[in-house]
């Protein structure tokens, strides 16, 4: 299980510690700052389009080849993203990477269903979900250190030894999973939602750039829609669907799919923007923020294994209930922010928020899966990351359009405020008699408290999503899992009554029958015939 995990932590810790190295990758490469976001729009846009494609490969190639591969992969794309000497070799090697990068996480959850017994099944996605939730929480710091006191390029390096280690470790102890079958490509649907994924990834990154009602966003999003709508047409038609669509039919799984997406919306939005409230409002360096958040992600890796070990007592309804009503009133804490409010306040209300995701996290995700017949793992694990990627990816797009609104809006309703009331006025006139100088405190006061109240309202949103939330789990199953049958083989031809079918003796010897002997047996057999019995 350990060197399962490695691969997949690399892969999802790099998607959060590039964040940090952004401002001085710029700097080093002479890109503009429109520019330097393809280095993470990229990584993001060929997840989208890998990720469906992982469990074909699997099933193609074996799990333990694509997994020895995939890692390998990651380490030598890693290499080459240290070595970049421009932008565009920069985007080019992240997309390189992203492909590897994709395919780890979901062989890794396969993998386990195959090599973990399904009463611990628990115990090991609570390992799993070290990679899936600590990685990103892991990133800032560990980002904000490299950047700060080495070098931006050690964030790739450092992968390299990793990835060598890792993959001979895996060669050493992974049992031998080798392809059952080989399916053919399903080429259509690889084609519908690869360009689904990535129309859909491509405008909630660009939206805000380009304007949520410009042409081009809007040719996206439909584009996407009509794409991804025909990949469920072709997948029902197909009779090797690249990720079987019937999945969907079974409610647990279903259910378990919307609740991922509601954490994953509420965890990535808290490691995205209390970073910035850090940074940009209390003026911390990159390190010293990602510290603040480091206390919250070691109470996930606290968590992640009992909570496994709960669900596979318990079940992941009263894990899952209460995890996410605990993230509710933690995140509903981080609404009373202010431009002050105290360090250790902040990681008190960071960590009770974790505290919620770690124990319900794992439990939803596993209780999802496990609901699925053994065959459909595959196409399980690729949809709950393609859920993850696309409902982080959108819900950072739709709270920060909400955000520019909001602060817009605000900017000008307090400045209103400040030339209206007596007491703004007195501070405005005095401090205009001073020039730009004495006005530049009274706008960034301003601004600190425009901003820091959008950062609340966005919390306010996110208790809400997480209070439906906590309904949603309570229609879990309560108790350990049950076996899944496997989907029902096609019916043999009906046979015989059993008085009407004779056991054919087998001879001692092989021997050519005699002519006397076929003639009899013609005889007999044209006798049944006329009698009606089939033989």
């Amino acid at each position: 299980m350990v060197v399962l995990i490695v691969g997949m932590f690399m892969s999802v810790l790099d998607t959060s510690i590039v964040n940090v190295a952004i401002p001085r990758m710029q700097s080093e490469l002479g890109a503009s700052t429109d520019d330097i976001k393809w280095v993470v729009t990229g990584y993001t846009l060929a997840l989208g389009v890998i990720v469906p494609l992982s469990g074909w490969l699997g099933e193609r190639f074996g799990q333990t080849t694509v997994y020895l591969s995939s890692l390998l992969g990651f380490t030598a794309a890693s290499a080459l993203c240290g070595m970049a000497w421009s932008l565009d070799s920069m985007i080019a090697f992240r997309i390189l990477q992203a492909i590897p990068g994709g395919v780890l996480p979901v062989v890794t959850m396969t993998l386990l269903y195959r090599i973990v017994p399904k009463e611990r099944i628990g115990a090991a996605m609570g390992m799993y979900g070290l990679g899936v939730v600590f990685a990103p929480a892991l990133g800032p710091t560990l980002g904000g250190y490299l950047v700060e006191y080495v070098n931006w390029r050690l964030i790739f390096y450092i992968n390299v030894p990793v990835g060598i280690l890792g993959a001979i470790a895996a060669f050493v102890v992974f049992p031998r999973i080798r392809p059952t079958s080989w399916p053919k490509f399903d080429l259509w649907g690889f084609l519908t939602i690869a360009y689904g994924l990535f129309a859909l990834l491509l405008a909630t990154d660009k939206g805000q750039d380009w304007g949520w009602t410009s042409y081009p966003i809007l040719i996206l999003l439909v584009s996407s829609a009509l794409s991804l709508a025909l990949f469920v047409v072709v997948e029902l038609e197909s009779a090797n669907p690249l990720i079987d669509v019937r999945i969907f039919k079974v409610w647990p799984y279903t259910n378990s799919l919307i609740l991922i997406s509601v954490i994953s919306i509420g965890l990535f939005t808290t490691l995205y923007y209390v970073p910035q409230f850090l940074q940009v409002t209390q003026g911390m360096q990159a390190f010293d923020a990602g510290l603040v958040l480091m206390p919250s992600a070691l109470v996930m890796v606290v968590l992640m294994p009992i909570a496994g070990r709960l669900y596979d007592r318990f079940g992941p309804r009263w894990p899952a209930t209460i995890g996410l009503a605990i993230t509710a009133i933690g995140t509903y804490l981080m609404t009373s922010i202010t431009p002050d409010t105290p360090r250790h306040v902040l990681i008190m209300w960071t960590a009770l928020r974790n505290v919620g995701v770690g124990m319900s996290m794992m439990p939803i995700m596993t209780a999802g899966v496990a609901a699925l017949a053994t065959s459909r793992v595959g196409s399980g694990s690729a949809m709950n990351n393609v859920a993850q990627r696309v409902s982080s990816s959108l819900g950072l797009a739709i709270f920060g359009g909400m955000l520019t609104y909001q602060q817009a809006q605000l900017m000008s309703d307090r400045g209103g405020l400040y030339s209206t009331g007596a007491n703004g006025l007195s501070a405005i006139t005095q401090a205009a008699e001073q020039g730009p100088a004495g006005l530049y405190p009274i706008y960034m006061k301003l601004s600190a408290s425009v901003l820091t109240t959008t950062y609340a309202n966005l919390f306010l949103v996110v208790t809400v999503l997480c209070a439906i939330g906590v309904g949603l789990a309570l229609l879990l199953r309560h108790g350990p899992a049950k076996p899944v049958e496997e989907a029902p083989a096609p019916a043999p031809a009906p046979a015989a009554p059993a008085e009407e079918r004779r056991p054919t003796p087998v001879p001692a010897q092989s021997r050519k029958p005699s002519r006397e002997e076929t003639l009899d047996r013609l005889d007999e057999q044209s006798a049944q015939a006329a009698a009606g019995v089939h033989v």
